[in-house]
């Protein structure tokens, strides 16, 4: 930033920052991974001009849905690991052959051993006295790929909260993020309870539960939050994979599909006898017995006389992006990146998940949180706001109906929308798509980046600026400071202006690379390795960014 007094706006206050990973499959995982790469000041060359390294650290928040929290799952638990130790390892993130039927890539030369693993890990927490679901091997074989030591099954997400990076704030503030949902019902984004799994607690914001119990006991039968045995707490019921696995429940359909594919010998009869008792209208449940939060809130909560809780996908209700944490007044964020890697038309996102959040918010759901006016999404694609970076909300004002603002305001945060795009590489495989050659995972990965930091200048040298003005906007705001000249230039450029055009787009929508893939390939600086910041630092790189 060329006219930001940084040091007098830094005086006495510093921007609140979250980021979301939208869910999609591998895809959702890789594309997030390349916008994770270029805010992590750890990898190589990201803090080079033109580039956006040094916002991971500065971040406060940061959440995951489906194929986001796969992504985000494989850093934090992980002991705050990088992309690129990730893309290094010779045990995850190794997509060579589907976990669905895997044999080599991941050193299972047996595929009938490899569903006899899993069903053993299953049948051992049944043996611990807890009821499993099918997204319980789902996420027995996500933990292959994203967690090593052979899927790690004791490791939970609460213990996090006991590893180093997490009591001395080296990293965000992680969530996953999942839905409510009974048997046989239909979601939307207006009557879903969205859930949110931190290394501390488990809960919702929303005013059909209100409530939060400590993650690392949710094992333990409760009534009303109080233990039953007053002498005996249960722990190892939130393993990392099952969290994971419960966040991207709608995948449980690829192991549905085993029944008609064809099986023969011990995995026929493991389909037959394991499958063949779930509904494929109720395959996507993740179970969570005992149920937390019995008789909690009964008067709001519709699970609170239920001994068994439920959960799905949580993009199921159409938010694909788990802005939903990000954006509740107890957490008060100026800004928050939202990267969508969701296949709403070609694989391509056009702003949907926005526009349920945006819904949810007029909705009696909304419980007292505040989002900006979103478009349609006829009008995303009319305009191009799915090409680009586009900011929402960029006037406080406009969605609080109020201007008299001082430093203890709580506003609702600037949205900015990171949607995938092609930049380098055509990254818009289908959600279903379950094996990636390592090429084509590094190539999106790279694409990611890109998104990231508009092909590190090439296609706007003044982003990382503007991303800048973006979120020093609310302490602005807060504290009556006039813009720069050069963040109002940026604002001109990148915040939707209310302009709308919901025409229907006539034909088939074509895109393009944006730069020429060998150039930006040389422009990419891949990392070998990093070192990791102090949270003391943050700080500096925020200034660092402005600057």
């Amino acid at each position: 930033m060329v006219d930001f007094d940084v040091a007098s706006f830094m005086d006495g206050y510093s921007p609140n920052i979250g980021i979301a990973f939208s869910g999609g499959g591998y895809r959702a995982m890789l594309n997030g991974a390349g916008v994770l790469k270029a805010f992590d000041s750890r990898t190589d060359g990201s803090t080079r001009p033109n580039h956006m390294g040094g916002l991971l650290q500065s971040a406060a928040y940061i959440a995951g849905l489906s194929g986001g929290s796969w992504m985000l799952g494989s850093i934090v638990v992980n002991n705050f690991t990088t992309v690129q130790g990730l893309q290094d390892s010779r045990e995850l993130w190794d997509l060579r052959e589907s976990i669905l039927a895997p044999e080599g890539s991941l050193r299972i030369f047996d595929t009938a051993d490899y569903y006899k693993d899993l069903h053993d890990e299953v049948t051992a927490k049944e043996d611990a006295g807890w009821e499993a679901s099918l997204t319980d091997y789902w996420a027995r074989a996500l933990s292959r790929q994203f967690l090593g030591n052979d899927g790690a099954p004791a490791v939970t997400f609460s213990s996090i909260a006991k590893t180093d990076t997490f009591t001395n704030f080296e990293m965000p503030f992680p969530i996953i993020v999942a839905n409510g949902r009974n048997p046989g019902e239909i979601l939307l984004s207006t009557n879903a309870t969205v859930f949110e799994f931190n290394p501390l607690e488990m809960g919702s914001f929303d005013p059909t539960l209100y409530a939060f119990t400590s993650l690392e006991y949710i094992g333990t039968n409760v009534t009303n939050g109080v233990p039953d045995s007053a002498d005996r707490c249960t722990r190892g019921f939130d393993s990392a994979s099952f969290l994971m696995g419960t966040s991207s429940s709608l995948f449980n359909i690829g192991l549905i599909q085993l029944k008609s594919s064809g099986l023969t010998g011990i995995l026929r009869q493991f389909a037959e006898d394991l499958l063949g008792r779930v509904s494929e209208n109720d395959a996507d449940i993740a179970v969570f017995s005992p149920n937390p939060f019995y008789e909690v809130n009964p008067e709001i909560n519709p699970s609170a006389n239920n001994k068994v809780l439920t959960l799905v996908d949580g993009g199921l209700d159409g938010q694909n992006i788990p802005l939903h944490p990000l954006i509740q007044p107890a957490r008060n964020l100026d800004v928050v990146f939202a990267v969508d890697s969701s296949a709403d038309i070609s694989n391509w996102p056009n702003g949907t998940s926005l526009v349920a959040t945006y819904a949810r918010s007029l909705s009696p759901m909304q419980n007292n949180t505040k989002f900006p006016a979103i478009p349609d999404w006829n009008t995303f694609v009319n305009l191009g706001l799915n090409t680009r970076p586009t900011f929402f909300g960029c006037n406080a004002s406009n969605i609080t109906r109020s201007s008299s603002f001082t430093e203890d305001t709580v506003l609702p945060p600037l949205i900015v929308y990171l949607p995938n795009h092609p930049y380098t590489y055509m990254s818009n495989t289908s959600t279903t798509t379950m094996e990636y050659t390592r090429e084509e995972r590094d190539n999106i990965i790279v694409n990611g980046y890109n998104i990231a930091t508009m092909g590190n200048g090439t296609v706007d040298p003044e982003w990382p600026a503007c991303a800048a003005c973006a979120i020093v906007r609310r302490g602005e705001e807060k504290r009556g400071r006039a813009q720069t000249e050069q963040c109002k230039s940026c604002f001109t450029k990148y915040c939707w202006d209310g302009t709308r055009n919901d025409t229907v787009p006539s034909g088939e929508v074509q895109y393009t690379l944006l730069i020429a893939q060998k150039s930006a390939a040389a422009r990419m600086v891949q990392s070998r390795g990093g070192w990791l910041l102090p949270a003391a630092a943050a700080a500096a790189i925020l200034v660092d960014l402005i600057m």
